[in-house]
């Protein structure tokens, strides 16, 4: 599965599915990561069929062991080594790459990420630092059950739409912006082994990164710069959401980011300006910004599910050699 897919996806499963009794499962998913905007338009560069039409990966977790397995690419996460093996479906080959140079990876990205996004945002010059005020925000939790129905993964599910809105504290999302994560989840049965993945990849999170609510990637680590109120979003989920009752077989999540009226209107002044520039400026903020614009959106199905692993599905495959 597409990194920052897989990061994104234990935000929302996370929401609602407690911890597990240690059993062993594997599933078969399909899932979907679409990003808009600057983010959007390099993963379709870059992504090829899996960013257009999704990717379907094998997962099986048994005991401190978890593989993935995809058309091009798999891994295999090993909790007590501490170690992940990436693999190369195509020529046959895989790297091994530890806990602690992945956190020095992670450390090194986030901090990346606040740099580009401070000098995207032109919030602050390096020897000038930003005096403004730490916003505060308030946090308000919806979740309606819609009534529907449907058979995923041979389980009946029903429909529950969960909408998290962060926004400045004492002001409307209209008036001082903020951020919208809607998740429209089909939530099957109690189902201890299907939460397992979830309990693995959240222990496999911590170990890494025990600061952050999920696991994060470079392009994660720059929507998190960008839009810090994903984390703030994710977390009231989690404690919200953990109260539904069932185990999410699918799940499509939308984030959305709301600018305020003041920043519309900030923007609207600064392309004031006279002649061909100012008049193209105009036209590009009419065409281009927008108060509610969609960050990302991610979707995700369990096709198949079942709990008998063998151990050899877990090992490295045949014929397999190291870089």
């Amino acid at each position: 599965m597409n990194r920052v897919a897989k990061s994104v996806l234990i935000l929302t499963l996370a929401a609602t599915t407690s911890v597990a009794v240690s059993a062993e499962v594997k599933t078969r998913d399909k899932t979907q990561l679409k990003l808009e905007g600057m983010l959007g338009r390099m993963a379709g560069m870059f992504g090829g069929k899996a960013v257009r039409d999704g990717v379907e990966t094998t997962n099986a977790v048994k005991g401190s062991r978890k593989v993935e397995i995809g058309d091009t690419t798999g891994r295999i996460i090993d909790l007590e080594e501490e170690k992940v093996y990436d693999l190369d479906m195509r020529k046959k080959t895989y790297e091994v790459t530890t806990f602690d140079e992945i956190r020095r990876r992670l450390k090194e990205a986030q901090e990346r990420a606040r740099q580009d996004a401070q000098k995207e945002e032109g919030r602050q010059q390096p020897d000038q630092p930003s005096e403004k005020p730490t916003k505060e925000y308030d946090v308000d939790f919806d979740v309606k059950e819609t009534g529907q129905q449907r058979t995923i993964a041979g389980h009946p599910a029903r429909q529950v739409v969960s909408t998290v809105t962060v926004r400045e504290k004492g002001r409307t999302l209209e008036d001082g912006g903020g951020a919208v994560m809607t998740v429209d989840s089909w939530l099957g049965p109690e189902l201890p082994a299907l939460k397992e993945l979830v309990d693995f990849d959240m222990r496999y999170a911590k170990a890494i990164n025990p600061d952050a609510p999920t696991l994060s990637a470079e392009q994660l680590a720059t929507v998190v710069a960008l839009y810090p109120m994903l984390k703030t979003a994710s977390e009231r989920l989690q404690k919200e959401g953990s109260k539904l009752q069932g185990t999410p077989l699918a799940t499509t999540t939308i984030f959305e980011g709301v600018k305020g009226k003041d920043t519309l209107e900030q923007q609207k002044q600064s392309s004031g300006g006279g002649g061909l520039g100012g008049m193209l400026a105009r036209r590009m903020i009419k065409k281009e910004e927008k108060p509610r614009a969609t960050v990302f959106t991610l979707t995700h199905e369990t096709v198949e599910l079942s709990t008998d692993v063998a151990e050899n599905e877990l090992a490295i495959p045949a014929g397999f050699k190291q870089k």
